[in-house]
């Protein structure tokens, strides 16, 4: 129980208590009802109030004196100053430690208004800067880093762009996507997550308290459709399997280092970008193996790529342009430091007539042929493209690359590339159920 000791007070006068400051009289003076003039010397006194609380003495600082009243107390506002620790005494409580849990919640709120003043001060656009500077050394390429800065300033930043990142309503990600959202469903569900993303690490970072407005589930999904259901999923272009055979006998015909590049890549089953910048160095030619490095690839990992007899036979043609330190692009563009460009393959297709296609469709025919014209199992097929697992329990346990059983499936493969139209059709006779 928290008591105060004694009950008396005014034993002090004004006049009094100015003279014992001012004669420095080292000593307490009661007042009574627990109030104390302590004076340590010359004009160095200070009000103090004494209690007891748990069993514990203790006494706390009311402020020092002032005889004016103006740098400190009075004796009078000493007496008043005392009041309010007295009452929470009564309630049963201890002053000190009251008055250190005031002072800790008001500079919390005080934080808390100068991270708001902060907040106020950061706009959409700087802290998406800032995001992408955070989290782009973790990013595959400069490209995706391009990718991103040029999403948000084509679709983000003029309508949010300078807008504080505390105060951005889901209104506000509803007039950036809207306008996208049928149109480009593929690139507003880029922005949105792009935008969801800055804003999470704003709130990170204590510059925002609310809710994610452009969270996708239980919130955007309740005000837009689906991406599925607004359009239909575009895929690449591809040529039916059943016309490799033709399409390779006029590819070889075409001279050029982009009818390489193509032929090469239809029959590595690769990527454009992992084919264009393929680099001589990453080519074993002994033990017919190609190994890409993880940063070209998609998933972030080393892909080793076997070479059937067709794709080596490329290679020896390109051979004579491998610069004489051995290294380099094996399909070298203009610029002799840069590989072949990505529209160069685009243009050839146009210019055999067959604009209609796109080089990666090539990859589809190829799974097209693997499931429609072969036994191979789904997993060595996948390996082939070098697709990610989707299935974790399956990739847990999923260690080794299918090399071997890879190997016969792409020499398969570049057999059938190598087959003229009517052997093609004979083939397709010989074995009906390959015609599904």
């Amino acid at each position: 129980m928290a008591k105060a000791a004694g009950k008396l007070t005014g034993r002090l006068q004004a006049v009094a208590v100015k003279a014992l400051v001012a004669a420095g009289q080292p000593g307490a003076h009661a007042d009574g009802g627990n109030l104390y003039l302590r004076v340590a010397g010359r004009n160095a006194g200070k009000w103090t109030l004494r209690y007891a609380i748990g069993g514990k003495s203790r006494e706390m600082g009311l402020g020092p004196y002032d005889a004016d009243g103006k740098a400190g107390l009075t004796l009078a506002q000493a007496r008043e100053a005392a009041e309010e620790p007295r009452a929470i005494l009564r309630a049963g409580l201890d002053p000190m430690a009251e008055r250190d849990r005031k002072a800790t919640e008001a500079k919390a709120e005080a934080e808390r208004l100068a991270a708001h003043a902060q907040a106020k001060a950061r706009v959409f656009r700087d802290v998406a800067a800032e995001y992408i500077a955070a989290h782009s050394p973790g990013w595959r390429n400069a490209k995706h880093r391009a990718q991103w800065t040029a999403t948000l300033t084509t679709y983000a930043y003029p309508t949010i762009g300078g807008q504080p990142v505390d105060e951005i309503a889901t209104d506000d990600v509803l007039r950036c996507l809207q306008p996208i959202w049928t149109a480009k469903p593929e690139t507003a569900k880029r922005v949105r997550g792009r935008i969801e993303a800055v804003i999470d690490y704003a709130t990170a970072r204590g510059w925002r308290e609310t809710v994610n407005p452009a969270r996708w589930r239980g919130h955007l999904a309740n005000l837009l459709p689906a991406r599925s259901k607004v359009r239909r999923v575009q895929h690449h272009a591809a040529l039916p399997w059943q016309e490799i055979g033709a399409f390779m006998v006029d590819l070889r015909k075409r001279p050029g280092t982009a009818a390489r590049a193509l032929e090469f890549c239809i029959l590595t089953a690769t990527r454009t970008g992992e084919t264009l910048g393929a680099r001589w160095s990453e080519i074993d030619m002994g033990a017919a193996v190609w190994t890409i490095p993880a940063e070209r690839m998609k998933a972030g990992r080393e892909h080793r790529v076997p070479l059937p007899g067709a794709a080596l036979a490329v290679l020896a043609e390109m051979a004579p342009l491998c610069p004489e330190e051995g290294d380099g692009f094996v399909f070298p563009g203009a610029v002799e430091t840069r590989g072949l460009s990505s529209m160069a393959m685009l243009m050839l297709l146009r210019r055999m007539g067959r604009g209609d296609l796109t080089t990666h469709g090539f990859r589809s025919a190829f799974r097209d042929w693997t499931e429609e014209a072969t036994s191979t199992p789904h997993a060595v097929a996948e390996a082939a493209l070098a697709h990610t697992i989707g299935d974790k329990v399956e990739a847990a346990y999923r260690r080794g690359d299918l090399f071997a059983k890879r190997a016969r499936l792409m020499a398969d493969w570049a057999d059938f590339c190598a087959n003229a139209p009517a052997e093609v059709h004979a083939l397709l006779v010989a074995h009906p159920e390959a015609a599904g």
